[in-house]
């Protein structure tokens, strides 16, 4: 008698919620939006210290553990395993995974907002160019690589060292023994990963099919409209499951590398060609002022104003790392076998963040370059900031063609990623989950970017503040995380 096919009830329940959000947003926006809002803000208003402190604490355990614990030395793997994939690939995957559109979207805009509105200085003055500065290294530096690094490290060395599934809920295992993964408790953490991950996803590439739309629109006139976007969506859609669908060692790695090398070639054709010499003292100096304020502005919460200012980013990109962590964190411990702590520590924490200040400096000094005036003009529209930047400097076509190319192989990376992260997740933890899997979940990531973009006003502000909000049970997740790690490394080390 042929055996019956067990039925994979995280991924049944996986997607009936996902279906379930999706048919609310579209039937009854206004009451969805009001309770993803209301969550969002008891949250940030109530437990905005929360996310301080343990943001803050992800990076100083992981300098810790990194450099300074007896542990930084052990394998993610056995000991006599090595690294699958070279530095500049491994650095291609987690940067293009970890990032994203991200920062071709916020590069320019987000120091310019600062610029415009900063706390305790005239709009548009030295002070404010600091202000600026110093606050987009914050968000897009050390606490989001360490909040990925923390999740990472322990999955990685669960799945690598213990052959364990690859599974969000596998963090438990040292804290309450191996059948959590298989228990209602493992199985909600790893359907709260789910949606988390598709939620965090399909909102980025609802901001990516904006940004390429509003680009080709400034080049080449093409109209903003519905149908441009959801052909834009599906001939993206296409290139990623295909890039999914041949997995990692394949589509995902070659075009991780074309997208940093386009990255790069943008980076050094804006450095050459806008205020070289500016940049150079941009960079250094506001190094300077993020490593001396770090501590200051990393517990920094508006305690003693009325600001509204932290909650709307600070606390908010904190949220929104953490709503990323699991997909994020999981596709880095995917690619991490073999690294030492140590090794691990620098390319996810340190590097990453390296690239981030340099991406910083360049596209934040060419836009304040150009003063307070530009500065408002450009942030009218966030998705077309970088090219109304642009368009102010030589070579404008050629350097807002190739930002374009790049939004397109950052969309490519992050999807690809996030397919095979779902498919894996939805397998119970399978490390080359099936294609089918990969190509439901791509159909389903970009139908649903799609259907909350053309279907309802605010859908994707909509699924982002839901996916927030109910990503809020992963600071306690992510604590357990770094207590699971010490205990499992200490019975390791004791064994060798």
């Amino acid at each position: 008698m042929e055996k019956k096919k067990k039925i994979n009830q995280t991924y049944i329940i996986s997607l009936l919620i996902v279906f379930a959000v999706v048919i609310w947003g579209m039937v009854s926006p206004s009451s969805f939006e009001a309770l993803a809002n209301s969550a969002l803000s008891v949250i940030s208003t109530n437990f905005g210290w929360v996310y301080v402190l343990v943001m803050t604490s992800f990076v100083l355990f992981c300098i810790w553990i990194g450099f300074i614990s007896k542990y930084k030395d052990m394998r993610l793997g056995d000991e006599d395993s090595r690294p699958e994939y070279s530095n500049s690939a491994w650095f291609a995957m987690l940067f293009s995974a970890g990032m994203g559109i991200g920062l071709v979207f916020w590069g320019v805009a987000e120091p310019l907002n600062y610029f415009v509105a900063p706390l305790g200085a005239a709009s548009g003055s030295p002070e404010a160019f600091s202000f600026a500065m110093k606050k987009s290294y914050l968000h897009w530096g050390l606490h989001p690589w360490a909040n990925y690094a923390v999740l990472a490290m322990v999955l990685a060395y669960m799945q690598y060292k213990h052959k364990k599934p690859a599974l969000v809920s596998t963090v438990f295992i040292p804290l309450l023994g191996d059948k959590v993964t298989k228990s209602w408790f493992g199985k909600t953490v790893d359907i709260l990963a789910i949606f988390g991950t598709i939620g965090g996803i399909a909102t980025s590439l609802g901001m990516g099919i904006y940004q390429i739309n509003g680009g080709l629109n400034y080049i080449f006139n093409i109209p903003i409209t519905s149908l441009v976007q959801i052909i834009i969506a599906v001939v993206i859609t296409i290139i990623f499951i295909g890039a999914a669908v041949t997995g990692i060692d394949k589509g995902i790695k070659f075009i991780s590398n074309l997208n940093v090398l386009i990255a790069v070639a943008l980076m050094t054709a804006c450095f050459f060609i806008g205020p070289t010499v500016k940049i150079l003292k941009v960079f250094v100096e506001s190094i300077g002022v993020y490593v001396y304020s770090f501590f200051e502005s990393s517990f920094e919460i508006g305690a003693y104003s009325e600001s509204k200012w932290f909650g709307t980013w600070t606390l908010f990109y904190h949220a929104w790392w953490i709503a990323w962590a699991p997909f994020s964190a999981t596709f880095i411990a995917r690619i991490s076998k073999g690294r030492t702590i140590k090794e691990f520590v620098i390319g996810v924490l340190l590097a990453p963040t390296v690239a981030s200040i340099v991406w910083f400096s360049i596209f934040g000094t060419l836009g304040v370059n150009l003063g307070v005036d530009v500065a408002k003009e450009a942030i009218v529209n966030t998705s077309t900031a970088l090219f109304v930047v642009l368009d102010y400097y030589p070579f404008s076509i050629i350097l807002s063609s190739v930002a374009v190319l790049l939004l397109c192989t950052f969309f490519i990376t992050s999807a690809d990623a996030s397919t095979f992260v779902l498919a894996m997740l939805s397998s119970d933890g399978e490390l080359n989950p099936s294609k089918s899997k990969k190509v439901i979940w791509g159909l389903l990531q970009s139908g649903l970017a799609l259907v909350l973009m053309v279907g309802t006003a605010n859908g994707l502000q909509m699924l982002q503040t839901a996916s927030i909000a109910t990503a809020f049970p992963f600071i306690l997740i992510m604590i357990c995380a770094m207590v699971s790690l010490v205990k499992i490394l200490e019975k390791d080390f004791k064994m060798k």
